[in-house]
């Protein structure tokens, strides 16, 4: 499980397959109400409460983002509670859930030389293909036409030179720089070898 402060009331969470896996949880048991999925939760807010300095109570906003073969990652937005309504607190959480999901492989990178690691590893798995973009001071590369067979070992490479990314593959068509289309890690293998 890894934590991200967004802004002073908004946190992300990654949690992988496996850290679900550990805790007997699966995707699927976000729809249902399930105490384990409510523990985990609340364990999720406890830690992120602690490491950065957060009271979270009052009423919490929950965007899930559902990634393909990686596990899910978690908005949390936290509602600015005013001092009258902290006399009003009464250890009460409530969350709007919002279920998103995304098929496509997209990660983010901070820097060109992540690519050049992570192209090198696809091409050995025989994994090719990918549109790299530019927005907001990072790459991005979108894997959407990775076979069904591969899928997984494609996210497990990708997850260890980057970060999985939350944006829809069209908010990069709209807002990103193209760099690479539709064969970088061909295009990066073939200038970076």
């Amino acid at each position: 499980m890894r934590l991200e402060r967004l802004t002073a009331n908004k946190i992300k969470i990654f949690l992988t397959s496996d850290d679900l896996f550990e805790r007997g949880l699966s995707k699927e048991d976000i729809w249902k109400d399930s105490s384990k999925w409510n523990q985990l939760f609340h364990d999720m807010l406890e830690e992120a409460s602690e490491e950065f300095d957060v009271d979270i109570q009052g009423s919490v906003a929950v965007e899930i983002f559902s990634l393909q073969a990686q596990g899910m990652i978690l908005i949390i937005t936290v509602d600015e509670v005013k001092d009258d309504e902290d006399l009003l607190y009464d250890g009460y959480i409530e969350m709007q859930v919002r279920v998103e999901g995304c098929e496509e492989l997209i990660y983010e990178f901070d820097e060109f030389e992540d690519l050049i690691g992570l192209s090198k590893r696809l091409s050995i798995l025989d994994i090719y293909g990918g549109t790299l973009f530019w927005f907001q001071n990072r790459y991005y590369l979108l894997m959407d036409n990775v076979e069904v067979s591969k899928k997984i070992k494609a996210a497990c490479i990708l997850s260890e030179f980057g970060n999985p990314s939350i944006l829809s593959p069209y908010v990069l068509a709209e807002y990103g720089k193209p760099v690479m289309k539709h064969v970088a890690i061909e295009t990066i293998l073939h200038y970076f070898r």
